[in-house]
């Protein structure tokens, strides 16, 4: 009995998808009168059977509407392929019984030619019917019954496929009603500002946080407006991002001050991205503005302090270097040792200064590298090239360096500078140093290669400055270094950890 009510409501959600109950059968009136002509009978019908019914949706001859499915000839029909044919109802042991047999509009001729769906399931047949026997349909007739029947099913799946079009329609409206309004309600729980523009970049929601934070009027910055809202000297930038973004799809981020309510102009983070279709076309920009004002002054403030601090340990450079000036005039005998600690306070300094200037004096002019690798070797580098500036090659990657790197960095290649210019390949005036830097799985790599020097005995200049060289490597930036003595010069690899070189590195 279950197993019947679930049959039952399978049929009845197939023949609901042809929205039979719309009416509008028009096109169907015309093929069953066409049929009845060409079959030369006094009734025609188009049948669907359901469930427990057949129902009639064009008749020609016949007043009935509907008849129960238990009586149905075209029960019969549909389940096959071909014209079902039945030439005397009155003889066949099927029909003999039968309410439309017996009774009006007593059926004796039936034909019927099946009515099947796209998907294949029989939904009933265009049939004609006499009410006195007859031996056959002329193959002409048998030939357009089918064709009409196909025609039949050419309405009927277009009615299926226009519904379906429509009930899409109404969903998809209905899901894109629905996501908007989540939208903003998400949009309008959330801290920050948040608006969406068209893809042409007009300006067509803001969500509350935006009008509360602002003060404005709803709706007064809908369209370019908004641009009105930004402190006068950061309108022409923001504009000039925004149009660029526009143009390309590149996702849209800048720090501007925006007018708040009480007049302030603050700090504001604008982002924006775009979304897009399936085709990769932009439909819309969602974006956000986040107030970093307090943030905005605090980096200030610390900046200001970092200066001011460069400042004070520059000092203190130059006052340690004087120190040691004055104690080497009066200890001639330790003007050699004195000179070597005065380098290497100077070599330090220099790194400092480029990575941390104190004053905009002292910070690096434009294109020499500030915060890369490159830049602190060449401030390094600069006493031992000659005018050429091929004593010393740099090739290879530039990663980013910061303070926290850049002084044991400083006291490492000054070290194998000077000794280079000491007892290396800088010594002669034919002598050149290589330096390579890529980077190898987690490590920057930097290869230092000397050649054209005089030959070098290992362990010959082993002393302070190389273990003051592993103790920059391995215990301050937790690296590993690697030494050859090779007869053409040094030969020396060092690995350094990424995430020591640069706090921007570490956070990436």
């Amino acid at each position: 009995m279950a197993e019947g009510r679930g049959l039952a409501t399978d049929r009845a959600a197939l023949l609901a998808l042809y929205d039979l109950d719309a009416g509008g059968f028009r096109t169907l009136d015309d093929i069953t009168a066409f049929a009845a002509q060409l079959c030369d009978a006094p009734i025609a019908l188009v049948s669907i059977v359901e469930d427990v019914r057949q129902r009639f949706l064009a008749r020609c001859g016949l007043d009935a509407e509907e008849t129960p499915r238990d009586v149905s000839f075209c029960a019969h029909a549909m389940l096959g392929d071909e014209i079902f044919l039945v030439q005397d109802a009155t003889q066949d042991d099927r029909f003999r019984d039968n309410l439309l047999v017996t009774g009006p509009p007593h059926i004796r001729f039936y034909a019927g030619a099946p009515l099947t769906g796209a998907d294949g399931e029989p939904l009933g047949a265009l049939c004609v019917i006499d009410t006195t026997p007859r031996s056959e349909l002329t193959a002409l007739q048998q030939q357009g019954l089918s064709l009409l029947a196909r025609q039949v099913m050419v309405e009927l799946e277009g009615r299926r496929r226009d519904r379906d079009v429509i009930l899409k329609q109404r969903l998809d409206a209905a899901a894109v009603a629905d996501s908007d309004r989540m939208f903003r309600t998400l949009a309008d729980t959330m801290p920050q500002m948040v608006w969406s523009t068209l893809p042409d970049g007009f300006h067509d929601y803001y969500n509350a946080r935006w009008y509360e934070y602002t003060g404005v009027p709803v709706g007064s910055t809908d369209g370019d407006a908004w641009n009105g809202m930004f402190h006068p000297a950061d309108q022409d930038l923001a504009w000039g991002k925004w149009r660029h973004s526009l143009a390309t799809g590149e996702p849209y981020e800048i720090e501007y001050r925006l007018r708040h309510h009480s007049g302030e102009y603050r700090w504001t983070l604008g982002r924006a991205l775009p979304i897009r279709d399936v085709r990769g076309a932009i439909m819309r920009w969602i974006g956000t503005c986040t107030d970093i004002h307090e943030q905005k002054l605090m980096m200030e403030e610390r900046e200001m302090i970092a200066h001011e601090l460069s400042h004070r340990i520059k000092n203190i450079f130059s006052v340690i270097v004087g120190l040691i000036g004055l104690s080497a005039r009066q200890h001639p005998e330790i003007r050699g040792v004195a000179d070597d600690l005065r380098d290497r306070i100077l070599a330090l300094g220099r790194a400092h200064d480029f990575v941390r200037p104190h004053s905009s004096e002292s910070a690096p002019q434009s294109g020499q590298g500030q915060g890369r690798l490159c830049g602190v070797l060449n401030q390094i580098f600069a006493p031992y090239r000659d005018a050429s500036a091929s004593r010393i090659l740099l090739t290879g990657d530039d990663p980013l360096i910061d303070d926290r790197s850049a002084t044991p960095i400083a006291l490492l290649f000054h070290e194998l500078a000077t000794n280079a210019a000491k007892y290396g390949a800088l010594s002669t005036s034919s002598g050149q140093v290589s330096l390579h830097v890529c980077t190898e799985g987690k490590d920057v790599r930097i290869d230092w290669h000397e050649k054209g020097g005089p030959p070098v005995t290992p362990g010959g200049v082993d002393g302070f400055g190389s273990r003051l060289m592993t103790l920059s490597v391995e215990r301050q930036l937790g690296g590993r270094l690697k030494r050859e003595w090779k007869p053409e010069g040094l030969q020396l690899s060092l690995w350094i950890p990424i995430r020591s070189m640069s706090r921007v590195a570490e956070t990436a």
